[in-house]
């Protein structure tokens, strides 16, 4: 059976408690509320996750929480980006025994792999780890950029499913959309830039707005995959103010502020991030305040 991901995906936040242990009952409340909201996935442990503050055995944790809130309703995907191949390898096989559907693998962060030695280390990947794999491109976070001729050869690797694509220019979803297939999915990794790849061709977006706002940013994939277009470029304004105070300070820090304002979670990240400034919470909120319960009439 192919496993295609489209719509919105929400790569989610990691609730703690404020002692700094995972706060599972409101990870699993999360869950919910994106399967009620029109998610068409999650990813666990991901960038926005704080993977790399997530000991292995924690990620098991989320994962199986995860899979048992979203009930078989929809895919649940684990973030799986590691310095060395090996370790992806060792969470891609962790996220398989459980039960995850696939992976979401960014390009090695820090190492600065060659072109060459991004094919060994998602042909690995996908020989080994058990699971579908979804690429992740986002070279201002890893200091490496997967280029679409790149891309163009893992698309042929078997249990290589699709890409997340954070690179902006309209050029560069251009270049990958025309490696789109039935078993190869384009999604966006920008929200700002979202509606732009999806009326491109573009299957969806993995969010982090989606966070916030699980409804407008599935409202907004919906509208463009019925060619609603005008409906979806009113959602975009509406999103924009958010796409940008959720950009106030590093990932996922607003967003894990948007959660709690909300009551949704307790604001606790672990270092070196920390909550957001004190001078950043007014703009949030009042920018949030704005949206409560929004929805575009059909």
């Amino acid at each position: 059976m192919i496993l295609r991901f489209h719509g919105s995906i929400p790569a989610l936040v990691t609730p703690f408690q404020p002692g700094g242990a995972l706060d599972l009952s409101a990870f699993e409340a999360l869950v919910r509320w994106q399967v009620a909201s029109g998610s068409s996935a999650v990813v666990v442990g991901g960038s926005t996750g704080e993977s790399g503050a997530l000991e292995e055995w924690e990620l098991s944790e989320l994962l199986a929480c995860a899979i048992t809130a979203a009930g078989g309703r929809i895919p649940v995907i684990a973030g799986v980006g590691a310095p060395a191949t090996h370790k992806s390898v060792r969470l891609a096989q962790l996220a398989r025994d459980a039960g995850a559907n696939a992976v979401l693998a960014v390009t090695p962060p820090y190492a600065r792999p060659t072109q060459r030695g991004l094919v060994a280390h998602y042909e690995s990947l996908a020989a080994e780890g058990g699971l579908p794999v979804i690429l992740y491109n986002v070279p201002t976070r890893t200091g490496v950029d997967l280029l679409p001729e790149t891309v163009a050869v893992l698309a042929g690797v078997a249990g290589i499913v699709g890409i997340k694509e954070a690179v902006t220019a309209p050029e560069r979803m251009d270049a990958l959309l025309a490696l789109k297939r039935a078993d190869f999915s384009v999604l966006s990794g920008d929200d700002p830039t979202a509606l732009r790849a999806l009326l491109a061709g573009a299957d969806g977006v993995i969010s982090v707005t989606a966070n916030v706002l699980p409804g407008l940013v599935a409202e907004l994939c919906q509208r463009v995959h019925e060619g609603q277009g005008a409906a979806a470029a009113t959602i975009d304004a509406m999103l924009a103010p958010v796409n940008a105070a959720l950009a106030l300070e590093p990932n996922p820090i607003p967003a894990k502020a948007a959660l709690a304002m909300a009551g949704r979670i307790h604001d606790v990240l672990r270092l070196p991030l920390q909550p957001l400034e004190a001078s950043l919470r007014g703009r949030l909120q009042a920018v949030l305040a704005t949206l409560d319960g929004a929805r575009v009439a059909s």
